[in-house]
């Protein structure tokens, strides 16, 4: 007899499998970008950034913050990813865009300004001109978290955003991460790709430069790490513009993307 089982109802943005029940199912970056913005899988997380939302700073008190999770970006068909930490409470989480409006991404996008990667020095606003060229920018979390620090829980229910972003960029030939959160995030999501990791595994640090075998030399995937451009690393003098523009400058030429 046929059966009459009614469907099962679509994943609760609310619920903390909410991530892994339907990041594998979207066949693009778009419908993925939809999916990261509606998610609340992690109640500090959404606590936090509606709460900056409404309080907004005074600096930007005529802001309609985004007040949402923020998703990657860049083009479907980049060749290089850079991977953050997490928006910033005043920045990304305000723009609705990932880096945009903090220091830390007027650093970066001036960087891939640099080496031919943005088609402008600076990221003000969704809308401001901006054209990432073969790169897409995202992060392992993509809310806000207090004090800049998500929780390793955290990190893993949001590691399928990442897993499925990164697997719809099919021409991936590199990635350059900022930081060692990242570093530590994106390990996982690689081997669980399929990718071959050394033992042990890769240590991060400024300059890390590891390749990850593929079938032949253009299914290989670099990985490079850099120091996030944080305002303590920049004004502590860890992390300069030259050093985050060399990083960047070895990742355009791994990936095919040099001027």
């Amino acid at each position: 007899m046929p059966s009459h089982r009614a469907p099962a109802p679509p994943p609760d943005p609310a619920d903390d499998d909410f991530p892994a029940r339907t990041a594998p199912g979207c066949t693009g970056l778009v419908e993925l970008d939809a999916a990261v913005s509606r998610c609340r899988a992690c109640p500090r997380l959404v606590l936090w950034r509606e709460q900056v939302a409404r309080a907004r700073r005074a600096a930007f008190a005529d802001w309609e913050y985004w007040g949402r999770p923020v998703p990657g970006f860049g083009p479907a068909d980049a060749s290089l990813a850079v991977v953050g930490l997490a928006p910033a409470a005043h920045g990304g989480n305000r723009t609705g865009r990932m880096f945009t409006g903090d220091d830390s991404g007027d650093l970066l996008f001036a960087a891939l300004h640099a080496v031919g990667l943005a088609s402008q020095p600076t990221s003000t606003h969704p809308g401001d001109g901006l054209v990432l060229n073969g790169v897409r920018v995202t992060a392992p979390v993509h809310c806000a978290p207090p004090e800049n620090r998500p929780t390793p829980g955290e990190r893993n229910t949001c590691r399928p955003w990442l897993a499925r972003e990164l697997s719809l960029l099919t021409g991936l030939r590199a990635v350059v991460v900022l930081g060692g959160f990242g570093w530590q995030a994106l390990l996982p999501v690689l081997e669980a790709a399929g990718h071959r990791l050394p033992r042990p595994r890769p240590v991060f640090g400024h300059g890390s430069h590891v390749v990850l075998p593929g079938d032949d030399d253009r299914s290989a995937l670099h990985l490079l790490g850099c120091y996030h451009p944080s305002r303590r690393n920049v004004f502590t003098g860890r992390l300069t513009f030259p050093m985050l523009v060399d990083v960047l400058r070895d990742a355009a030429r791994v990936s095919g993307l040099s001027r």
